[in-house]
């Protein structure tokens, strides 16, 4: 969590075992700076990135979510989301889209 001219610098841990999960240690990193975004920025900033975000990432926040689950704390409730119920065929792919 480096911070530096407004640069950001993120880590997680990759794990090379045949099980393990897609993007995992993108997955992980991600989660990290979301959890310490939610605790340490002010609630009006937080809401103007919220905002950026669900613009940005509109139904497949739901999925991003799904390995990334403190994103929800900086979202809210994607509940009404059109996505909610949707099945993903090809996650891999969907996720490999969302995250590169």
């Amino acid at each position: 969590y480096i911070s530096s001219s407004g640069g950001l610098f993120l880590s997680g841990k990759f794990d090379q075992l045949p099980n393990a999960k897609p993007f995992s240690a993108l997955a992980s990193a991600f989660n990290d700076y979301c959890n310490k975004m939610s605790k340490e920025l002010r609630l009006s900033h937080l809401q103007i990135v919220a905002s950026k975000l669900r613009i940005a990432l509109g139904g497949e926040a739901l999925h991003l979510v799904k390995v990334i689950p403190s994103l929800s704390i900086i979202l809210g409730d994607l509940a009404s989301g059109p996505d909610k119920d949707q099945h993903c065929v090809d996650a891999q792919k969907r996720l490999q889209y969302l995250m590169c």
